[in-house]
């Protein structure tokens, strides 16, 4: 008999009470469930540590700026700085509380939505509303670019005299013929023709208009006739005559360069080094995107470092030549200064674009990170660079520069702190194995660094650019050791020996290396399959990517795998996007129809070839906007032209009112300016709600068509207002212009649209 006191009868005759949760009346399976809770309950845990929740607070403040920017209407500024503030006071009264990690992201959150209202409401300016055909401007030039057929520059409005004033405006860009822009800080007068600011093509596209607005320019054209430089009335202030400056040394940097390279040479050149890139040609620039390289012409992450990494090993090799400074001095964080004050120079030469400035950013905190003795390149570094930049410019989050920019860094990073420390050889290897290893790993690196930031930012590249780039590391591989060993050093050695006369030999030494990028271009943008074409599709693809890229790069426990798993549905999320049916330009002159073959078959009145190729692109699309098979099944006459639908329904783009009451009867969708009956049995998109809405898509569905527009009812921003009284733009003529100014006015043909 057992006795109920030993603890070995007791343990002999009951089973352990374990035992008796897990088995016995506990449904089965239940062990394996807690033990996946706890499993998740510690990653959680883990991922709340110390030190893991600032990373996180970029993440909530962007967060809080695509709210923003998604928003209806335009918010009340003092409404949202008010709660952020108060957002703000309450995380920090909660600090030592277990929901102080939720408290600082709700806080973040709408701290980036009232920043990004505050910054609109301090840029806040007038936004030309219809076309002025003829306008008399005098104000100051702020800034000039060089393009492929025309140049462009922006002029900050200071006099404008129109016989119907519309807002007035504080700045707008103006093309001109190629040679005639006048200099930067110089005061001028001119007549032109103005545009409002370019509206997405179609519902989802990039807003130009919005890009303008954050830059104060309230208008686009071109100048008629001559430009008359005067003396100017004021002072265009301390800003006007830093970007003289500033473009004096560009302009001096690309004529030098212009002495010893010509044609697209001479034009990547200046790009690298100045960051003006609007004269590389159409083929070659087309061909660096396509295999991949499109990231060398925009100064980024990579420019800085290369011209940071130059400046600290120069500086602290030649430092190390002196035994005493070596001895007695840090050298180290010395280099890292120069190197901090040169990156700071190549900001302001290459213009601070938003890509430049986070590079800077970037850069700038890992130097000084070197300087305090502290690890430099960390997700710690990435996070102060992006709270940085979006601090001083929300708007950027919405630029795909910003997006690809930060997507590849995070993914470099990640990198650097999980995939590389295996990379690197062990104390006890032998010389020979370490060496091995040593060149092995450079190019794993290289290899992997292209693939990372590649596979980073093919979601961006897949939504703003609709395409893809398969052989992207092929073409890195090849070209990327000769741009960093070659290109770039040759180029900084050419603006140090400018100054002494000797900078020629280093531009063709750069020249060089160019003519090797520009041939590995070529190459693999030629390859089988090179071109990858994606559909459009919304929004919401893209924030589950972006999601899934975020979760992948800052979790380090299992749980980061789930953001495997939304760029899984990403990736299905945008393959299954439907195509509309029918897509309406802004003016109605332009109508793309999809026939029963599946591709879009256009009626068009005008011909607008920045429009019907972004419609191609955005529908995977490798026709040319000249492609005569375009108008296949599309009839037109003097009243209109009609095409049909793949369930053979029609639609109809009508020019005379004659042609209403037929195709009233007869068509599924009509597109006109005139007034149509209110007995029209078919769906009418009039001139009026275009002018509205702006570009419209339709999708056919089992009860009729779904209607979706650029501009929706109630939709109001200040980028993009709603035109409540349209009316038809004025037709007012210019007065003769002055024989003897230079005439100024581009050739039509030579117009290039506004991007």
């Amino acid at each position: 008999m057992a006795e109920w006191g030993g603890s070995r009868s007791r343990a002999g005759t009951w089973p352990p009470r374990e035992a008796v949760r897990v088995g016995g009346l506990a449904p089965s399976g239940f062990g394996t469930w807690s033990s996946l809770a706890a499993k998740l309950h510690g990653w959680v845990r883990a991922e709340a540590g110390a030190g893991r929740l600032l990373p996180w607070i970029p993440v909530a403040f962007g967060a809080g700026i695509a709210f923003y920017f998604a928003a209806d209407h335009e918010p009340v500024a003092w409404v949202t700085a008010a709660t952020a503030a108060a957002l703000c006071t309450a995380a920090l009264l909660l600090r030592r509380q277990k929901v102080f990690p939720a408290a600082v992201l709700i806080a973040a959150l709408a701290a980036g939505f009232a920043t990004a209202a505050l910054k609109t409401a301090r840029v806040a300016h007038g936004v030309l509303a219809r076309p002025i055909y003829s306008v008399s401007l005098k104000g100051f030039v702020e800034t000039r670019e060089e393009r492929e057929r025309t140049d462009r520059f922006v002029l900050r409005v200071v006099q404008m005299e129109s016989p119907r004033a519309q807002a007035k405006l504080q700045r707008v860009r103006l093309s001109v013929k190629k040679g005639t822009a006048p200099a930067v800080g110089s005061f001028v007068e001119l007549k032109a023709r103005l545009l409002p600011p370019l509206a997405p093509l179609r519902p989802g596209s990039y807003d130009f208009g919005r890009d303008m607005y954050f830059a104060g320019i309230g208008a686009s054209g071109f100048v008629m006739g001559g430009i008359r430089t005067l003396d100017p009335p004021i002072s265009g202030g301390f800003s006007l005559r830093y970007a003289a400056l500033m473009q004096g040394l560009r302009d001096a940097i690309d004529a030098r360069i212009r002495t010893v390279l010509s044609g697209d040479n001479r034009a990547i050149a200046t790009a690298l080094l100045t960051g003006r890139r609007d004269a590389i040609s159409a083929p070659v620039n087309d061909a660096m995107f396509i295999s991949g390289l499109g990231h060398v012409l925009s100064i980024s992450g990579y420019h800085m470092a290369v011209v940071a990494g130059v400046v600290f090993f120069a500086v602290r090799a030649l430092l190390a030549l002196i035994p005493t400074l070596t001895v007695t001095f840090p050298i180290k964080k010395w280099s890292a200064a120069a190197a901090l004050l040169a990156a700071a120079f190549y900001l302001l030469l290459s213009g601070a674009e938003v890509a430049t400035q986070r590079s800077f950013f970037m850069t700038a905190v890992v130097l000084i990170a070197i300087m305090v003795d502290r690890r430099a390149v960390t997700f710690r570094t990435l996070a102060v660079a992006a709270m940085i930049v979006l601090s001083t410019a929300p708007e950027a989050l919405v630029h795909p520069s910003f997006q690809m920019s930060f997507a590849a860094t995070l993914g470099l990073v990640t990198l650097v702190q999980v995939g590389m420390p295996g990379l690197f050889a062990t104390p006890d290897s032998s010389a020979t194995a370490r060496a091995a290893l040593w060149g092995g790993r450079e190019i794993a690196m290289l290899a992997l660094a292209s693939l990372v930031a590649g596979l980073a930012t093919t979601p961006y590249a897949a939504f703003h650019f609709h395409r893809v780039t398969p052989y992207g590391v092929l073409a890195n591989l090849a070209a990327m050791p000769v741009v960093s060993v070659l290109v770039m050093p040759a180029g900084l050695l050419g603006l140090v020996a400018m100054p002494f006369g000797f900078d020629g030999v280093f531009w063709r030494i750069m020249g060089f290396g160019i003519d090797w990028m520009i041939l590995v271009a070529q190459w693999v943008a030629a390859l089988p399959g090179a071109i990858g074409r994606i559909a459009a599709f919304g929004a919401g693809p893209l924030l589950a990517a972006t999601a899934g890229i975020i979760l992948l790069g800052l979790l380090r426990t299992p749980l980061r795998w789930s953001g495997a798993g939304a760029i899984v549905v990403a990736v299905v999320w945008a393959l299954t996007a439907p195509q509309p049916d029918i897509l309406i330009s802004a003016d109605g002159h332009s109508v793309g129809v999809r026939g029963k073959d599946g591709r879009l078959h256009l009626m068009r009145t005008a011909k607008d070839t920045f429009l019907v190729k972004g419609w191609l692109a955005a529908d995977a699309d490798a026709r040319l906007p000249g492609d005569a098979s375009l108008s296949e099944g599309v009839s037109c006459d003097e009243a209109g032209c009609v095409a049909q639908l793949p369930d053979g329904g029609f639609v109809a783009l009508v020019l005379r009112p004659e042609a209403l009451a037929d195709d009233c009867t007869r068509a599924a969708v009509i597109i006109t300016s005139r007034q149509a009956s209110p007995d029209c049995k078919a769906l009418v998109i009039s001139h009026e709600r275009l002018q509205k809405q702006a570009a419209t898509v339709l999708r056919r569905t089992g009860r009729g068509f779904v209607i979706d527009a650029v501009r929706p009812n109630g939709v109001n921003r200040p980028w993009s207002q709603s035109v409540r009284d349209a009316t038809e733009p004025e037709n007012s003529h210019a007065r003769p212009v002055n024989p003897r100014r230079v005439d100024a006015t581009p050739a039509e043909a030579d117009l290039q649209a506004e991007e």
